[in-house]
């Protein structure tokens, strides 16, 4: 599968398609086809000729989607290009910050891993990772990591928290739902809050440009220069060793589950960091 994508992604890169801008699908790219085959016929088009009427002649897509599109392909064409915000974002600036990521069996519908990078006053030489960790396949043991993550949460009150997508909040919403002495659904609901916790991919995708082929946490972090440990990082790699793990507890695959699970957590610090050095450029 992994050799699949990598081939169908070459073929994009080759034909330079457009829908190797984030967001641009390919409904849209058949829509823009014909007059626009590339991103980098895009980037070298005057898009006031396709505006007509306050709107644009390509169905389902209005002014601001081909603006936004257009810049896009303006930043990927261009020479060293760096990523900037589209409009000017206040972000936090707490004492301490807790940079999450949680790790699922999504085949067995079981969350083992609760990660956490810890750190204070935006020092990164007071970083440290906390992890709680199923000890088994059992309910017991996932509910024990949960609670166990959940009063680390607490007791590192005050705090901003920071994950990437939407995954954390819904699975700690359906862990709530299965163990509902550990916490109720309304603190969930105020942990996750925006005046408590980030989202850092709603932060990218409403205020920022990047010239990469898509906001994954991966994507961007590795276009800023950090590396992951493991040569193999994926969530799913990181499922087939827990698997792995849950047969023979080899405690070699559980540091392997460990130290890429911390990895995720310091590549959604570093991206944060960057976000904040960001310029703001007017669209």
């Amino acid at each position: 599968l992994c050799h699949w994508r990598t081939e169908c992604m070459k073929t994009l890169e080759r034909s330079d398609d457009l829908t190797l801008l984030p967001g641009l699908g390919r409904s849209m790219r058949q829509e823009l086809i014909d007059r626009i085959p590339t991103v980098d016929e895009l980037a070298n088009t005057e898009i006031e000729q396709f505006i007509e009427g306050g709107t644009t002649i390509f169905t389902g897509i209005g002014i601001k989607s081909l603006e936004k599109f257009k810049a896009r392909a303006d930043l990927v064409k261009s020479q060293n290009p760096e990523p900037y915000l589209t409009e000017p974002i206040a972000l936090p600036d707490p004492e301490r910050e807790l940079f999450f990521d949680i790790e699922v069996d999504s085949m067995q519908n079981f969350c083992y891993l609760h990660g956490f990078v810890e750190r204070s006053n935006s020092d990164n030489n007071t970083e440290k990772y906390q992890a709680f960790y199923a000890v088994d396949l059992s309910p017991e043991a996932e509910e024990k990591a949960f609670e166990d993550a959940w009063q680390y949460i607490f007791k590192n009150q005050p705090c901003t928290i920071y994950y990437y997508s939407k995954y954390e909040r819904t699975i700690w919403r359906k862990l709530q739902s299965k163990y509902s002495t550990v916490c109720s659904s309304e603190e969930i609901e105020t942990l996750f809050d925006p005046v408590n916790s980030i989202d850092l991919l709603d932060v990218v995708r409403k205020y920022t440009e990047w010239p990469t082929k898509d906001y994954s946490i991966k994507t961007l972090a590795q276009f800023l220069n950090f590396e992951w440990r493991d040569e193999d990082p994926s969530g799913a790699a990181s499922i087939e060793w827990f698997q792995r793990w849950s047969e023979s507890k080899d405690q070699k695959i559980k540091q392997r589950i460990l130290e890429y699970n911390e990895d995720d957590c310091l590549a959604t610090r570093v991206l944060l960091d960057k976000i904040k050095r960001l310029n703001f450029w007017l669209l």
